[in-house]
């Protein structure tokens, strides 16, 4: 179908990150769009501001009339919606023109510069560092962000720029639908095995990925990432880290509550960044996003206003109160090695304080997989709360629950499990110094009323 000949555009859940910022697109294009979710959430609320048409019950008489012209409506899914959903099966039996998300940002990376964001963690971070990097500098850039950025509000960016920001995600190899013209990849560590079955797969689904580049393009690939890239002819590779590679930091001062660093480039290389979120791990993911924003030509004042102003993503090491008495932060981390890294983070910043975590895991097939990896980077911090596993788009599988990385903490480490309908009032009868809520399912939903009942 061509993008020309749509006037609707018919979302079917409508509410996902990724998905809401398509449907911000095509709101700033004056397209009717509307939808479907299980549940109203914030973002789905901001986007029935915006004029978004949103539902809540699997009904195909909800449909809007002006969805149901067949020759006219392009309709968008995500992975995560079941192939039986009764308004899915309606429009293919009706024969709409239907598209995975992946497909539609896929024609985007077509129509413009597609800088983008690939690895098993950091790349809401890193793209939203990009992107924010971008946009006040002279270059600017659209973005699709896998995060809400909170320098401006929301997931999608849009600018008369050639240059679109996109984080790639790697679930059920949406990735491999994009053409990039240029792309970071952050990591590697193997996820989505009820997809891909086997951690070869896994690095597979990657290099496939690498292959896309465009001719005259480049990857920024992390140092030590356990991928052999399969690049296209005129497609240059460069390496980055904290501490090593082509793109690099030296000379890190971290001290005052505040991370300072030389950025080292081979194009030109940036004394005394100041990160504007001053945090361990955003020292690296800071490399990445500056290496992909100089190589389209930011120069270097450009790169050091943009790293001090950033605000960071929602949810992502995200700090809702931070005072000498109390500190709660949400982040969104949800695999063992994005966990390890956060655990790293609030141990050097908090060395000398209680660092209590209330985690929520994030799939039975994720946690079946790995629960000892989980406990090992839980075992860092001081005392660990587990609740229900969020089971997303998964049935209960048997002897999965969140009791097998209770069994794997640190004996020495208090620890409990608690139903999630408990953690309000958890909350609410302990004193806390530093208190993480973690993971990516809907306990962050609660955190309106952790703020309300907790101790300062």
């Amino acid at each position: 179908m061509d993008f020309n000949q749509i006037k609707a555009v018919y979302f079917i859940g409508v509410g996902g990150i990724g998905m809401s910022a398509i449907a911000r697109y095509f709101l700033h294009k004056g397209l009717v769009v509307a939808g479907y979710d299980k549940t109203p959430t914030e973002l789905t609320m901001q986007l029935q501001n915006e004029g978004a048409d949103i539902h809540y019950e699997e009904n195909v008489e909800a449909i809007p009339r002006k969805c149901k012209k067949r020759e006219s409506t392009l309709v968008v899914y995500t992975p995560a919606v079941p192939q039986e959903h009764a308004e899915l099966q309606y429009f293919r039996r009706e024969g709409f023109y239907i598209e995975k998300r992946a497909q539609v940002l896929g024609r985007l990376t077509d129509a413009h510069k597609a800088l983008c964001v690939a690895g098993t963690h950091g790349k809401t971070t890193t793209s939203t560092m990009c992107a924010h990097i971008l946009h006040q500098s002279h270059i600017d850039c659209n973005a699709f962000l896998g995060g809400i950025s909170k320098n401006y509000g929301t997931n999608y960016i849009l600018s008369d720029s050639d240059y679109v920001v996109i984080e790639a995600d790697e679930y059920d190899r949406s990735f491999h639908w994009l053409h990039p013209y240029i792309s970071v990849i952050t990591s590697t560590d193997p996820d989505h095995l009820d997809i891909y079955g086997t951690k070869e797969n896994y690095l597979e689904g990657f290099a496939h990925y690498s292959s896309l580049i465009r001719p005259g393009g480049a990857l920024i690939m992390r140092e030590g990432v356990e991928m052999k890239p399969r690049l296209a002819e005129r497609v240059t590779l460069y390496t980055y880290s904290r501490d090593k590679g082509d793109f690099h930091a030296e000379n890190i001062r971290i001290e005052n509550g505040e991370i300072s660093f030389d950025f080292v480039s081979p194009i030109e290389s940036v004394s005394n960044i100041q990160l504007g979120l001053p945090i361990p791990i955003n020292i690296e993911n800071s490399i990445g996003a500056m290496a992909m924003a100089q190589l389209v030509g930011c120069n270097a004042d450009e790169l050091k206003n943009g790293m001090k102003t950033f605000q960071g993503a929602e949810r992502r090491f995200d700090f809702k109160i931070k005072t000498p008495e109390l500190v709660l932060i949400s982040d969104y981390a949800h695999h063992p090695k994005e966990i390890l890294e956060s655990a790293k983070s609030l141990r050097q910043i908090y060395n000398d304080r209680t660092i209590t975590v209330i985690f929520q895991p994030h799939l039975y097939s994720r946690t079946k997989d790995f629960y000892r990896e989980f406990a090992e980077a839980l075992n860092i911090l001081d005392e660990v709360v587990l609740t229900d596993i969020y089971p997303a788009r998964e049935k209960p599988i048997e002897g999965v629950t969140s009791k097998i990385i209770y069994d794997c903490l640190r004996p020495d480490i208090k620890r409990e499990i608690i139903p999630l309908d408990k953690v309000v009032d958890y909350v609410a009868k302990r004193k806390f110094d530093v208190l993480v809520i973690l993971g990516a399912g809907d306990l962050d939903m609660k955190m309106p009323e952790i703020m309300k009942n907790i101790k300062h």
